[in-house]
Formats: structure tokens, sequence, C-alpha cells
């Protein structure tokens, strides 16, 4: 039997009203508490793959993105604490499963479960091609 591969989750806060400080201090934050969370593998800041010309690689994070690792079986767990922490928050989130991946905005905590069936069809569509 194969072994579902891990998902990999980007997200923001996509709220207009927010300055960059704002958005940081919420991100550092959601940090903090995810790496308390048994259920998530890996999580830390986004990093730019498109760094501005003349930055350094390696250092170039987006300003209030972050990327957790989970493991199927705890993604509902992962989306919940997030329903929980950013309420009605606007959330830009990037699902990736292998070298498929799929964008989508949540609003509410139901909008966030949508990102729950796209992963699972992320997994199964994996599943077929392996």
């Amino acid at each position: 039997m194969t072994r579902s591969p891990d998902i990999e989750i980007s997200f923001a806060v996509n709220d207009p009203n927010l300055d960059e400080d704002e958005q940081a201090k919420i991100t550092t934050q959601l940090l903090r508490e995810l790496r308390e969370l048994d259920e998530v593998e890996k999580v830390d800041r986004t990093e730019d793959i498109n760094p501005e010309l003349g930055s350094k690689p390696g250092f170039a994070t987006l300003i209030g993105w972050l990327s957790v690792t989970v493991n199927p079986k705890n993604l509902k767990g992962l989306l919940g604490f997030l329903g929980d922490r950013l309420k009605d928050k606007p959330i830009t989130i990037t699902v990736k499963v292998g070298d498929q991946e799929a964008k989508l905005e949540a609003k509410s905590r139901q909008e966030l479960q949508e990102a729950e069936k796209i992963a699972l069809n992320l997994i199964e569509a994996f599943k077929d091609k392996s």
C-alpha cells in the first residue's frame, strides 16, 4: 500500500485593512502556536521564490506567509486550528501535494474546509500517478 504524501499548505491573512506590521505580528504568533502542535510536521515562514534583484538568496521571505507540512490524517485538525485562530479574516491558501497544487481564498471556516477537499483530491491524483 502506498503511503499518502505529506501535504504542504502555504497561507497568509489577506486582509487589506492590515498593514505589514500587523500581518507580521499575526504570522509570528501563528508560527509560535503551530510549532507547538503535534499535528504539524514542519512549519516556517514562506520563502520568496522570486526575490527582488539584489537581495540575498535564502533570506527572502514573504511577509505574512507561513508554510506548513502536515500528514493527511492531521489535515482536518490543522484547518480547524486555522479556522479558530483566524475567524472571519480572509485567507489566501496554496495546497500542494507532490507536484500538483491548487490555490484558493477562504473567508470562513466553511470555505476553509474546501481546502481539505482539494487536498484529498490532490492526494488521490498523486496516488493514481504513482
